[in-house]
């Protein structure tokens, strides 16, 4: 924004290192906050400061002298290419309205597999069952029957024992089971029914992968969806969409790039059109590494949803075997649907807690 120092905002000096930045902005941010009595406008500055500085390539950008020209173009200017001296434009255009994606679901085996009416099971279990109960409450019983008849004095004193004892387990068996199942209601009188959680940005790409996972990854019973994720430790939107199902957990970004073919080389480095890309870049290794320190026991990874942002196709690799592979959004569906497919009607109750503690977006939403 014209007139605002980043660096200044942030209260850093231009040499600063990526770990002084990261400690600034979450200072500032806890003061603010709209929530701690700061401004939503303020807040949005911070956030597009931390946002720039902490990326390598856009805080090069960012520190590269200004051009000297008085009055730039207000779009590019496009350039002849070919024979028939035809004006193209390579950059974004602010008039095109991504479609929202449709997938053929015919040769797509999960979805051909799955069991729709899938009763969901938590885990793990915390309820002890109508039968440990049932089963120390009729050996009590059992226990009180001999009393009925006449007993020796000395038979009477070892018996009474053993029903007071036997009683005395059996009542605090009883009790515990009580507990958990009171439990039980309240999580599921809080979490039961509830499919989505928190909401999707304002932007077209995050509206566009929202409707994607309501429609088609919902078909799992166990699929929980999460909108608007916090990192530990951060106040700010860091990871688009999740996904939970079973004990795999999968962290999404949705992007609006130029039209072409997507790809990961050996290195996981993304390339575009046969070039490097350095078109805009991702946090999600960031974010694989500190959900995986919040969640060890879950099965983690990432995927980049890449949508045109102008006519044209986009088109990725089918070799996906990376930490952070992009996709196209049929792609998505397809190999993410397969992953979670291995165990689709299971919800890792802790995970799902800790999940929704994160989502830092204002509106959780009810599934169907």
């Amino acid at each position: 924004m014209p007139g605002i120092d980043y660096y200044e905002l942030l209260g850093v000096s231009r040499g600063a290192s990526a770990a002084e930045i990261k400690s600034a902005y979450r200072s500032l941010a806890k003061v603010m906050h709209p929530d701690a009595g700061g401004t939503s406008g303020g807040f949005r500055l911070l956030q597009e400061a931390y946002e720039t500085l902490k990326d390598p390539v856009r805080r090069a950008d960012y520190d590269r002298p200004a051009p000297t020209a008085v009055r730039p173009p207000a779009r590019p200017r496009p350039r002849r290419t070919g024979h028939t001296g035809r004006l193209r434009d390579f950059g974004d255009d602010p008039n095109y309205t991504a479609p929202r994606p449709r997938v053929d679901l015919g040769s797509m085996d999960w979805w051909n597999r799955i069991d729709l009416g899938a009763r969901v099971r938590y885990v793990p279990a915390t309820g002890l069952g109508h039968a440990p109960a049932a089963a120390a409450i009729g050996g009590w019983f059992v226990l009180l029957l001999p009393l009925a008849m006449p007993l020796s004095p000395l038979l009477l004193a070892v018996w009474l024992p053993l029903v007071a004892g036997a009683g005395y387990g059996a009542f605090r068996l009883v009790r515990r089971y009580t507990a958990l199942a009171r439990a039980e209601r309240a999580f599921a009188g809080e979490y039961d029914g509830n499919t989505i959680f928190g909401r999707p940005g304002e932007n077209r790409r995050e509206r566009l992968t929202a409707g994607l996972l309501t429609e088609y990854l919902t078909q799992l019973p166990g699929v929980r969806i999460f909108h608007g994720l916090a990192w530990p430790g951060s106040v700010f939107t860091d990871v688009d969409h999740a996904l939970l199902c079973g004990r795999r957990l999968v962290l999404i970004e949705s992007k609006s790039w130029l039209p072409g073919h997507y790809y990961c080389d050996e290195d996981g480095e993304l390339w575009r059109n046969g070039h490097p890309f350095r078109g805009g870049g991702t946090q999600l290794l960031d974010g694989i590494d500190r959900f995986a320190e919040l969640l060890p026991w879950l099965e983690i990874r990432g995927a980049l949803i890449i949508y045109p942002s102008r006519s044209g196709e986009v088109t990725c690799d089918d070799d996906l075997d990376f930490d952070v592979p992009p996709m196209t959004p049929e792609q998505f569906v397809r190999e993410i649907g397969e992953w979670l497919a291995d165990d689709p009607s299971t919800v890792d109750r802790e995970a799902l807690r800790v999940l929704v503690r994160q989502v830092v977006s204002e509106v959780r939403v009810a599934g169907a």
